[in-house]
Order: structure tokens, then C-alpha cells, then sequence
């Protein structure tokens, strides 16, 4: 009998992040359909080559659902996407649910990524729908937030797919490891943040950067944990973050305020997102509370979920304002800032390699 095929690690975090941040109906849906029709809560907990798994509750307590890939068994991600889908649309036959029409719950948990955004723009919403899920459905345009996510989903692959930030995502890491990534951060968001000034002074973008979202002082209280008082003598940037955050600087001297954005939303929302990923998984490796993942601690921003979903409110209403030239413009910046996110990993092993 051929042996289960495990997925890596980075790979299960990105999909079950995405799907139990903004699909937590969808995973009910799955859970009723498949075996525990009064189920009232269920959240998605891993998947191999042959099935999906859900922790699922009911009035009974908690239960492992494991529910086979009508395609099984699958050898690749893109496959997880298509069985997410086809899982979806069985659930909602079995139970008489209209399903939707387009296809988001896997395409992009399937693209979910730790480093950019984990590509949560469309599904659930706190409330149990989706807020842009009529505008979606209809023959009209599609919502500029999700012609960025779709435009961009190879970049953000290539983006996670880095082997430095797998080793962080499996908990292989060393402690150096994510020393070292740490130090990165600090540089490409003191860049970031400069810029981003910008945006908080515009009333039109002003609520896309609110002062809970900053992240240098935490960065900064980071590495003083994880170096010490003496840390901004000891960080240097590689080669990747130091031309990422000329590329930051080029374009906020620029006054462009959609490249500063392109580059702000790639960075926030991933930290929003899949970073939360990383910080559980960092801080159980490290023995980290508080100090050493403060940068992930966003809870003076409140609902991240609604911090989410109305920053790509924010984007729509900007796409509206563009013409197509200036939004692919934007785009390609956004795919611009994948590239720099992943040339950064590259440098970060091959750093790692020459100690």
C-alpha cells in the first residue's frame, strides 16, 4: 500500500490559515455535509495526498473529520485548490445550499501565503457571507482588491515557496534563522513607514495605516530581546533589503500613492494573515511571549477581520479612480514587491550557508 504523502509545512499552514481566517462557514458547511450535521463550529487542521481534516464541535464536544479529496489522491497545490472547490460544491448539494458561483474558497486558500497577503479577499465575512460576493457574481467588473489578489497569485507562490521561510514555517528554523529575518524587517519597514506617512495624511487613505498598524516600535522591542540593548549595531542589511527599501523610498519620493500602497498591502496584510501563522509556530519553537513576536501582536488594531475586509474596500475604491494603465501599473508594483520579498529569503540562505 503506498504511504500517505504529506504536503510541507508551509503549504498545510497557508491553506488552513486562510480558510479558518475568512471561511470558517465554508468549513462548516463541509463538516454538516460530511458527518456531523449539527456541528457548530469546525475549523480546518491539515490535509495529505488523500483527504481534508477539520476539528469539528457539536453538542457531543470536539471530533476529527477527515473527509477524502473526491479526486484522491492529489500530488500538487494546485490540486488542493480544485478538491477545496469540489468539497464545497458537495456540501452545499448535500445540504440544499446555493453555492456560489466563482470558486473562492480554494483558489485562494490554495495561494495563501505567510509573507504577503494570505490572499483572504473573498468568502466569508465575520457575519457569515461575503460583502463582495453579489458584486462578484455579477457580469460587471470584478472588484480592483481582487484583480490584484488574482494578478499577483504566482508571484505570491514564488514568494512562500523560498526555502529559508519553509524551514521558519516548518519549525526548523534556528533561532538565528529568525534572528536574522527579524533584522530584515526592521529595515524594509523603516522604509515602509516613512512612506506610508503619505497615506495617513490623506483623508482618502488615512484609515488603510491607522497608528495601531505601525510595527517599528515593536520591531524594535524584538530585537532588543533578541540581541539586546546594543541590537542596531549588530543588524545589517542583505543586499535584497537594502534595494527593497530604495524601491520603497524611490516611490514614496515620488509622491505615487498606489505604489506606496501596492507595497503596503503586500506587506500588511501577509503580516495579518499568514504572519500569524509564523508567530505561533516561532514563538512554541523559541519559548517567545510577548517580546520576540511583539511584530505579530495586533490587537490594539482590534477585528482583524474587519480591518481586512475594509482595507480591500479601501483598494476598490482606489481601483475606481485609476484607469487601466495606472492600476496595472500597480499591479506589477505589487508583483514588484513579491519579487523583493523572495529575493530577501534567497540572501537570508545564502547568508545562512556562508556562516
Amino acid at each position: 500500500m503506498k504511504d500517505v504523502m504529506n504536503f510541507d509545512a508551509a503549504v498545510i499552514a497557508a491553506v488552513t490559515g486562510h480558510m479558518n481566517d475568512d471561511h470558517l462557514d465554508d468549513n462548516l458547511l463541509i463538516a454538516k455535509a460530511f458527518g456531523y450535521p449539527n456541528a457548530t463550529a469546525s475549523t480546518m487542521t491539515g490535509l495529505d495526498e488523500q483527504a481534508g481534516v477539520w476539528r469539528v464541535t457539536d453538542a457531543a464536544g470536539e471530533h476529527e473529520l477527515r473527509v477524502d479529496w473526491p479526486g484522491a489522491p492529489i500530488a500538487d497545490r494546485p490540486q488542493v485548490r480544485r478538491q477545496v472547490v469540489e468539497l464545497y460544491k458537495a456540501a452545499c448539494a448535500t445540504l440544499g445550499v446555493p453555492a456560489r458561483d466563482e470558486h473562492e474558497p480554494a483558489e485562494a486558500a490554495a495561494h495563501g501565503h505567510a509573507h504577503g497577503e494570505a490572499h483572504p479577499h473573498a468568502g466569508s465575512s465575520p457575519h457569515g457571507h461575503n460583502p463582495h460576493a453579489a458584486e462578484e457574481a455579477a457580469d460587471g467588473p470584478k472588484p480592483f482588491s481582487r484583480v490584484v489578489r488574482e494578478s499577483s497569485w504566482s508571484d505570491h507562490s514564488s514568494s512562500e515557496g523560498a526555502n529559508f521561510m519553509e524551514d521558519i514555517m516548518r519549525g526548523v528554523a534556528s533561532k538565528q534563522d529568525y534572528i536574522d529575518l527579524v533584522a530584515q524587517h526592521f529595515f524594509m519597514y523603516e522604509a515602509l513607514e516613512e512612506a506610508a506617512t503619505q497615506l495617513a495624511s490623506d483623508p482618502a487613505y488615512a484609515g488603510l495605516h491607522p497608528a495601531a498598524l505601525v510595527r517599528l516600535g515593536t520591531l524594535e522591542v524584538d530585537l532588543e530581546h533578541l540581541l539586546g540593548a546594543n541590537w542596531r549595531d549588530e543588524i545589517r542589511p542583505v543586499p535584497a533589503s537594502a534595494a527593497y527599501a530604495a524601491r520603497i523610498r524611490e516611490v514614496a519620493a515620488e509622491g505615487w500613492l498606489p505604489g506606496i500602497i501596492a507595497h503596503h498591502y503586500t506587506r500588511y496584510l501577509g503580516d495579518l494573515s499568514g504572519g500569524q501563522i509564523i508567530a505561533r509556530r516561532v514563538a512554541r519553537q523559541h519559548g517567545f511571549d510577548g517580546a520576540g513576536v511583539a511584530f505579530y501582536d495586533f490587537a490594539s488594531l482590534g477585528d482583524l477581520k474587519a480591518f481586512k475586509e475594509n482595507y480591500r474596500d479601501g483598494l476598490d475604491a482606489l481601483g475606481e479612480t485609476l484607469d487601466e494603465g495606472e492600476q496595472q501599473r500597480m499591479i506589477e508594483e505589487v508583483r514588484a514587491a513579491y519579487a523583493f520579498n523572495t529575493a530577501v529569503f534567497v540572501d537570508l540562505a545564502e547568508l545562512k550557508a556562508a556562516a
